[in-house]
């Protein structure tokens, strides 16, 4: 009998077997039904019937067995898909679910062979059920992993728009501390609470950022006259009660005038001034320049340190990376991403380069978005 033949023949006995095993992967498994441990194991079961139905070339083979099959004519997933989202929502890791098809793969060949008895098996057919599995295991996983990843970041995105709050109140109380006039201990601690606030909210509005990008929101940008030169003057004074033992030399050429996010570029010259100053040489000030030019806005952040190589400056700008020259300080990895992001928002770009002399953080930018 042809192993399509016998899928279709033997669901029942298959299915079986499938709800069996589902059930033994716990704990996801303790509280379901027969129906909810079985799942789409039936569509899976026909669909892979239906693929050893259907005249394939060797490149199409190929294909699937990679996990690489062309999708569904007029669906909007497939039964491998669906399957993987709701045994993530279920609580089955992505071990489990991976296993369901190995368990799937044993038992079907095993019934299968036993009920050819005396009668060879169809080689092919052995060959064409495992690449239809092996395409159902990539859909699956992929699936899986992605459904898994935007819950994680929906969490996050929650999680940081309701610490915005409690750390607004603890940063305003903090300046009204450091307002009383209480004496020297006083103020000495809300100067350390204030400080903490503000690298804390970076933080926050990075990964807030982080998250609207993984969610495919990315950040937003509204436009509105700036003066660039004007705008990091400001935030400089505000990094300064931050970084006290720091310093920051500001240079401006030309006419810095533009159409840009204010509120997005101090969150732009904010992490490139940090990152200058928790990467760059102990006593050394950082330098900023502000250069306007005929239809472009240059803001380069300057620092001199040990210098970052090739490889890594690849990959500075992506997300969760950081150099290696300091991987200890406190950070998500985000701010040059953020960087890189809000530079694109404004129809920019974002760059660096670091020699034996300096590292420079370069973004040119339209003077209209």
């Amino acid at each position: 009998m042809r192993l399509a033949d016998f899928i279709l023949r033997d669901m029942e006995r298959i299915l079986a077997k499938w709800e069996a095993f589902a059930a033994t992967c716990s704990p996801a498994s303790a509280s379901m039904t027969s129906s909810e441990l079985r799942d789409h194991a039936k569509q899976i079961l026909e669909a892979v019937a239906a693929d050893l139905r259907t005249s394939q070339s060797p490149e199409e083979q190929a294909d699937k067995s990679m996990g690489h099959a062309a999708a569904p004519f007029g669906a909007p997933e497939t039964a491998a898909q669906t399957h993987a989202v709701l045994r993530a929502k279920s609580g089955y890791d992505i071990n489990q679910l991976a296993s369901e098809y190995r368990a799937l793969r044993a038992s079907v060949l095993s019934l299968w062979i036993d009920s050819c008895e005396s009668a060879p098996p169809f080689l092919q057919d052995v060959i064409r059920f495992n690449e239809a599995i092996d395409q159902a295991v990539a859909e699956s996983v992929s699936h899986y992993s992605a459904w898994m990843e935007q819950a994680r970041n929906l969490l996050l995105g929650s999680l940081s728009h309701d610490m915005r709050s409690p750390l607004q109140t603890v940063r305003m109380t903090a300046i009204l501390l450091g307002r009383l006039n209480a004496g020297d201990e006083v103020s000495a601690a809300s100067g350390r609470l204030i400080r903490s606030g503000a690298q804390l909210q970076a933080l926050l509005d990075d990964l807030v950022d982080f998250n609207r990008t993984k969610l495919g929101l990315g950040i937003s940008i509204v436009p509105s006259p700036v003066d660039l030169s004007e705008l990091c003057a400001q935030e400089l004074e505000q990094l300064g009660a931050a970084y006290p033992n720091s310093r920051v030399q500001l240079r401006v050429e030309g006419d810095c005038h533009g159409s840009l996010d204010a509120r997005r570029m101090r969150q732009l010259f904010g992490n490139l001034v940090t990152n200058a100053i928790q990467y760059g040489a102990p006593g050394v000030p950082v330098r900023v320049a502000v250069v306007g030019e005929e239809s472009h806005l240059r803001l380069e952040v300057i620092n001199e340190g040990p210098v970052i190589d090739r490889e890594t400056l690849m990959q500075l700008f992506e997300p969760l990376k950081r150099a290696t020259v300091n991987p200890n300080h406190p950070g998500l990895g985000l701010g040059l991403y953020i960087v890189r992001e809000i530079a694109k928002g404004h129809g920019g770009v974002a760059e660096a380069r670091s020699d034996d002399r300096e590292t420079v953080f370069s973004v040119r930018l339209p003077r209209r978005s």
